[in-house]
């Protein structure tokens, strides 16, 4: 059987089929000032968050000119995935949605509609198992396809790819290229802080739940999201190791916490954690983003703002490693899942087998279906594309 991103004998280039398009699945942010306060309403629309609240959130955007960098990065994403899908000699049209700006998913799946798309695969720019880094987006779908109208395209989603070769390894590159940015004096005694964002301890807890033990990358009884990043961890800081010959001491911590304070929310924060590294005589961090796939607010804002400030206030030496971005590798990675998902479709449908799927560290390549009860939406059940239930 083909690889994955193997051509088919037919055709000489990689087979797609039963599929007709690509949707990237993301975020969104606000584009000039006047779209802050609206973008953010959007975010928050349901959570009773006050209004100062979001003027003080507000304010991290202006520093920046009242734009976020993620829909030039998504911009400049899907631009580089089409141009790898055309170099494979793949014909399959790439369109982009976000969950709370323009472009919204409901007026990508009119445009895909409007095109004759039948059948597409999205890729949701969130490589971990979350409520709301998975199951908010398969909500949104539901709830863009209803909103498109009859005749909106069939949706289907790539697996979560935390730990496909084509995430870790350019991490793993950002990693070592962000020790070699600390002194030299320091490098040896620098601890590797990786990143993600913050979620309720109770949406962690969640997170993966419901999968058979089997196929899931994570636990029946949920923890998934931190399970996740520290297999993930666990990869990157053992290849710089065997790239150095040192091992560099390391954990996993978070930024961009919100939400009520008497709510609990996965900890240490790389701020408070970087003053108590200081305390402890930790004399430099390199701080990799390792929950990111591109340069968007948390990491300008929260990592190379703040968590920068902090270091420089303590004394401590900072390095922030890039996130994949536009890295040829996590492009690539794209065709790569798009192949091996069309594959393994025409497999079920034949009754054949389906492809090897690759995966580096400790878990599993992840499901392609989302199991009932999967990263459950803490506010009760609401219709969700892409999964059983």
């Amino acid at each position: 059987m083909p690889t994955p991103s193997a051509p088919t004998a037919r055709t000489g280039r990689p087979e797609v089929s039963p599929y007709d398009a690509l949707l990237v699945v993301s975020f969104g942010g606000p584009e000039k000032p006047e779209d802050v306060i609206p973008f953010l309403e959007n975010v928050t629309r349901g959570r009773d968050i006050p209004r100062e609240r979001l003027e003080e959130v507000g304010e991290h955007y202006f520093r920046f000119g009242g734009r976020s960098p993620i829909n030039d990065l998504n911009r400049a994403f899907v631009a580089a995935v089409e141009e790898d899908l055309r170099g494979a000699g793949v014909s399959l049209p790439v369109y982009w949605g976000n969950r709370n700006w323009d472009p919204y998913l409901a007026d990508a799946l009119r445009a895909m509609r409007k095109d004759g798309v039948t059948r597409a695969l999205c890729l949701i720019t969130s490589a971990y198992s979350s409520y709301s880094g998975c199951r908010q987006y398969r909500e949104n779908l539901a709830a863009a396809v209803a909103e498109a109208g009859p005749d909106a395209p069939r949706l289907d989603r790539i697996r979560h790819y935390f730990n496909h070769p084509g995430f870790v390894e350019p991490m793993v590159d950002s990693t070592l290229a962000a020790l070699a940015e600390l002194p030299a004096a320091l490098r040896n005694d620098a601890r590797i802080l990786y990143v993600t964002h913050s979620v309720p301890t109770s949406m962690n807890d969640g997170s993966g739940r419901g999968g058979p033990a089997s196929q899931t990358g994570s636990h029946r009884s949920g923890g998934a999201y931190v399970s996740q990043h520290l297999s993930v961890a666990a990869e990157i800081t053992e290849r710089v190791r065997q790239q150095t010959g040192h091992r560099f001491g390391s954990e996993l911590v978070y930024c961009s916490r919100s939400g009520p304070p008497h709510v609990p929310w996965l900890e240490p924060d790389v701020g408070d954690r970087i003053n108590e590294l200081a305390k402890e005589g930790v004399p430099a961090v390199a701080v990799v983003p390792i929950g990111f796939v591109s340069d968007h607010m948390e990491v300008v804002y929260d990592l190379d703002t703040e968590a920068r400030a902090v270091a420089e206030d303590a004394g401590v030496a900072f390095a922030r490693a890039a996130t994949a971005g536009l890295d040829p590798r996590f492009v690539a990675m794209v065709r790569s899942l798009v192949v091996e998902r069309a594959e393994t479709e025409r497999a079920r449908q034949a009754g054949g087998r389906v492809p090897e799927r690759a995966a580096v560290g400790s878990l599993e390549a992840s499901w392609d279906v989302c199991p009932p009860g999967c990263c459950a939406n803490p506010r009760g059940p609401r219709p969700a594309l892409c999964g059983s239930d």
